[in-house]
């Protein structure tokens, strides 16, 4: 049987009145809010979303789209932006936009539905058509994307740039490689782009020539990291290390490297960007740039409710640096 307001009550020790308060962001000490909200958890507590938003005429549910809803990487953002939202009351309802359906619908999807007081969306790379959805969008948003300048709108996103340029530093400072191959992801895709950017810049600043047969192009999949490791070592001239621009590209490369025999990072060394769960407990372990993307996630929710409650009116547009997290791949 569902839990019921009355028994949050009963067990928070205050009346019904103040839970709905709790739940209805009136006026009520944190403290007690915290406590309320942590119990209605323990019940697993869902109030009727839709009658209450009727009530208010607006809605405290957050519609987060994203392009995948399966890759590791993506349930950590999920699970900062649920985390956030449910601490402040709200509501998270995670939208997949795929390849039978746009961003852009996704987005009219939600705006039409009238379930959702505001949207995150992560935004790999920007379309026309999704710049004039934006513009006449009614209900807040908030942008999660590579590239930060991409309009006046409310962006958070990962510092790229950073990230590919110290890793590249450290493989040929530290490290001292200077045979250095990059598989980047697709280029139609910012965080791609801009990954791909740091590397080339670093490359050229502390005076490393890369050849063009060593610039390969993925789709940040494990699967694309298998055949570029494949394409590479078909190379008569080889690197002596691989800059996959995220890790599941790299431990592709790993992958294959252990099928054949290919000792890393003895024969080839083998570096990432994300520090997914994985990259840490497969052999070797996958030096990377680790990605806090569970913050970026938290940081897109506050500005969102931030807006949702007319708190803030300049938009922000806010950067999430990366560290170097040193393993045996290298």
């Amino acid at each position: 049987m569902a839990a019921t307001i009355k028994e949050i009550a009963i067990r928070a020790k205050v009346s019904i009145a103040t839970v709905s308060r709790a739940f209805n962001d009136g006026k009520i000490k944190p403290e007690t809010k915290k406590k309320i909200l942590e119990i209605a958890g323990e019940l697993n507590y869902n109030p009727n979303l839709l009658a209450r938003n009727f009530v208010k005429k607006q809605s405290n549910v957050i519609g987060l789209i994203l392009p995948d809803i399966t890759d590791e990487f993506f349930s950590e953002l999920i699970r900062g932006v649920d985390e956030t939202t449910f601490k402040y009351g709200y509501y998270t309802m995670v939208i997949s936009s795929h390849k039978n359906r746009s961003l852009v619908e996704s987005v009219s999807q939600l705006n039409s539905s009238g379930l959702v007081g505001g949207i995150i969306l992560l935004v790999p790379h920007f379309s026309d058509e999704l710049k004039n959805m934006l513009d006449s969008n009614k209900i807040p948003f908030v942008i999660i994307s590579g590239e930060s300048n991409i309009g006046n709108y409310n962006v958070v996103s990962i510092d790229n740039y950073h990230a590919a340029y110290t890793l590249t530093k450290y493989l040929i400072k530290k490290k001292g490689y200077t045979r250095i191959a990059h598989i980047s992801g697709p280029l139609d895709n910012f965080d791609a782009v801009i990954r791909k950017k740091g590397f080339l810049d670093a490359c050229r600043d502390l005076k490393i020539k890369i050849k063009n047969e060593w610039l390969l192009e993925g789709d940040f999949s494990r699967k694309s990291g298998e055949q570029n490791f494949k394409n590479i070592w078909k190379l008569t001239d080889k690197p002596e290390v691989i800059f996959a621009s995220n890790d599941m590209m790299a431990i592709g490369c790993i992958t294959i490297a252990d099928e054949r025999g290919i000792r890393i990072p003895a024969e080839i060394a083998v570096v990432g960007v994300d520090d997914v769960f994985v990259s840490g407990i497969i052999k070797p372990g996958l030096t990377t740039m680790k990605v806090f993307i569970d913050k970026v996630g938290r940081t897109a929710s506050k500005i969102l409710i931030e807006s949702m409650q007319g708190k803030k009116k300049k938009k922000q547009k806010i950067k999430i640096r990366t560290e170097l997290i040193e393993r045996l791949s290298c």
